[in-house]
């Protein structure tokens, strides 16, 4: 199986503090990959050197086979790989509507004009329309983005990345702040807008880690201690040791 991301010998420092030491990994095609660990280990971090926010010190970030290492963010976007924040990050003034067809008109290769109304592109109407309802944010699609529930933000969110034409999905605690009725209606939304999708999640919740990843890769103190399956993961030691006995006990 091919990679739709390769990280090797990943590094970054701030100042002489060395946050990221060294990672190596893999993202396969279509597949649902997890990223866990202790808080400070780097992963915000991690997903910010990915995503363009940041540059690395060294190392490279291969993307459908070309370094994507330092590139601006939007950028990287274009080619194919979007992701979301801890933080819900939307146009809180816009509408629901709006902020969708913020990204899908360059997902259809439109730009903006001031001599042509986006609300007269029916391409981009009828991709709008299918999201809401993919989002099941039908009934919220002229609301502005900041009356909507802490869930449906994050729905909103979600679709943001979705409505860009990524390819790879990083999901950065998409879970975070939510019961467990809103954690389980999140997973599954995540299960059906994703499908087919390359995904890198961060999430502190087990539960949906071992539920929804393929494989997961543990990143303690900015290095990657282990990857596998979900069983192996789960049965090897020294993640028992770093990161998933203090969770559990947390959890308990």
């Amino acid at each position: 199986m091919t990679n739709a991301l390769e990280i090797k010998d990943l590094r970054k420092s701030f100042g002489p503090v060395e946050i990221i030491r060294g990672v190596n990994l893999d993202l396969r095609k279509g597949e649902r990959h997890a990223l866990i660990g202790p808080n400070g280990a780097g992963k915000s971090t991690l997903f910010h050197l990915i995503s363009g926010r940041i540059t690395p010190t060294s190392g490279q970030i291969l993307f459908d086979g070309k370094n994507i290492a330092g590139h601006p963010p939007a950028e990287i976007v274009r080619a194919g790989l979007s992701r979301s924040f801890q933080i819900t990050n939307i146009f809180p003034q816009m509408t629901v509507t709006e902020n969708l067809r913020c990204a899908v008109l360059w997902k259809l290769g439109h730009r903006y004009t001031l001599l042509r109304p986006t609300s007269s592109l029916k391409d981009v109407a009828a991709e709008c329309e299918r999201l809401l309802t993919e989002l099941g944010l039908t009934h919220r699609a002229h609301d502005t983005a900041d009356s909507l529930t802490y869930p449906e933000q994050r729905a909103l969110e979600l679709g943001l990345a979705v409505a860009s034409g990524a390819n790879t999905l990083l999901l950065d605690e998409p879970m975070a702040g939510m019961s467990h009725s809103e954690t389980d209606a999140a997973l599954q939304l995540i299960m059906k807008v994703t499908e087919g999708k390359t995904l890198l999640m961060v999430e502190h919740d087990m539960g949906v880690i071992f539920e929804m990843a393929d494989r997961i890769s543990v990143l303690v103190y900015g290095e990657i201690i282990a990857t596998g399956t979900p069983e192996e993961i789960r049965a090897n030691p020294a993640v028992q040791e770093a990161y998933l006995g203090a969770s559990e006990e947390d959890a308990a």
